[in-house]
């Protein structure tokens, strides 16, 4: 585990809102360094939590999705579970809040 799945406009759907697991969307663009930053922590939490599809959208080639949900601010995360959003986090968050809030949506 550990890896991510690479979301675009065109398989969004089928990749998130019909996910038979809540997915977690990590919108981001590889020009920016809090995006970096927040990959190696994204990283360690996909490795443990396999109730979760984490997954990446970049922003600068998927418009139409970025568009849609809102996203002004990368990285910008979202997690979807039965095609809704449940929860955002948007900016680089600390590794111990995430780990709590992923936590808590695998459960």
């Amino acid at each position: 585990m550990g890896e991510f799945v690479t979301v675009t406009d065109s398989n969004f759907e089928e990749t998130v809102l019909k996910s038979d697991k809540p997915v977690l969307l990590d919108f981001w663009a590889v020009w920016c360094g809090p995006c970096r930053h927040m990959e190696p922590v994204l990283k360690d939490l996909a490795a443990k939590h396999d109730g979760i599809v984490f997954a990446k959208i970049d922003v600068d080639q998927n418009q139409t999705t970025t568009q849609k949900y809102g996203v002004r601010s990368i990285p910008t995360l979202l997690l979807f579970s039965r095609g809704r959003v449940l929860d955002t986090c948007v900016g680089a968050a600390p590794k111990d809040l995430l780990e709590k809030k992923v936590s808590a949506w695998a459960s």
